[in-house]
């Protein structure tokens, strides 16, 4: 368990590796098809983009929040049952309490989200609060805690926020392309058609690479959760209730969709193959085999 953590961190770093040489190669293809020589165009890509990263890495908790119209528990009393299960949970844990928040939704759902465990922010709708029992209710906000501890909130923040800067890029070469003026690069019809390809290729590259990221974290925050309540029938419990009354939130934003336990959107068969979610099936499955571990 504590080995895939460590690998987990360690991939945080070449993932945000990745991104960089894949934007800064995104900048260099621009330059070369557009610029009119020297470096410039591709600086300015790489700069902007880590600038962007870095703002989502300070904002993008809050507009998370924000867009899914949470409610924040100001006191024990707001909601003494959600309080105090993850204030046993962060005991347990010894992770900082965080601010906790209500989404008055009836699809039952949960996130995380924040850029390390001093800012985190848990939220559950009020659908999961009413379907699951206590134990199940644990292993969600366990999940939830467990994305915390294994720094998945912050790989996420940074991830979404270099493959918007990414789409955002891409649709600016592309604009370029139609409107702009560039070199005599521009006056080669096969340099032009393969620099266009790149460009509209390149967020679907990096979408893919946040689904990847998105998928083994979930499977990491199930396994933290079992871990966590030594009971991952629980949680096992509590995805196939998920599956049987999941519906789509009120408030639909596909940005943030792989930070919910369970997918928010409820796509059609070809959207799966693109889903921030693996199968819950196969989560189940992982946590029965656990469950038969202990």
């Amino acid at each position: 368990m504590y080995s895939a953590i460590a690998r987990n961190k360690r991939n945080t770093v070449f993932i945000i590796l990745f991104f960089l040489i894949f934007i800064g190669a995104l900048g260099w293809l621009a330059q070369f098809v557009y610029g009119p020589g020297g470096y410039g165009i591709m600086i300015t890509v790489v700069v902007v983009a880590i600038g962007y990263a870095v703002l989502q890495y300070f904002m993008a908790g809050r507009q998370a929040i924000a867009m899914s119209g949470g409610v924040k528990l100001e006191s024990k009393s707001d909601n003494p049952r959600l309080w105090r299960t993850v204030e046993n949970l962060s005991i347990t844990t010894g992770t900082p309490m965080p601010q906790i928040y209500v989404i008055n939704d009836p699809a039952p759902n949960a996130f995380a989200t924040g850029r390390d465990p001093e800012h985190a922010i848990v939220a559950a709708t009020t659908g999961l609060l009413e379907i699951m029992d206590d134990s199940e209710l644990e292993g969600v906000m366990a999940h939830e805690i467990g994305h915390v501890r294994n720094y998945d909130i912050r790989v996420s923040m940074i991830v979404f926020g270099l493959v918007v800067a990414v789409g955002f890029i891409a649709d600016m070469f592309l604009r370029m392309a139609f409107f702009g003026r560039g070199n005599n690069n521009n006056g080669n019809p096969i340099v032009l058609v393969f620099g266009l390809a790149a460009m509209i290729v390149a967020p679907l590259v990096a979408s893919m690479v946040q689904l990847a990221v998105s998928r083994q974290r979930e499977y990491l925050a199930d396994a933290t959760s079992a871990m966590t309540t030594r009971h991952p029938d629980a949680l096992a419990s509590a995805l196939q209730k998920l599956e049987a009354y999941g519906r789509p939130m009120r408030k639909q934003n596909s940005s943030m969709s792989h930070l919910w336990i369970a997918d928010p959107l409820k796509p059609g068969v070809m959207a799966r193959l693109f889903s921030t979610h693996p199968p819950i099936a196969e989560r189940v499955e992982r946590l029965n085999t656990m469950g038969r571990t202990f």
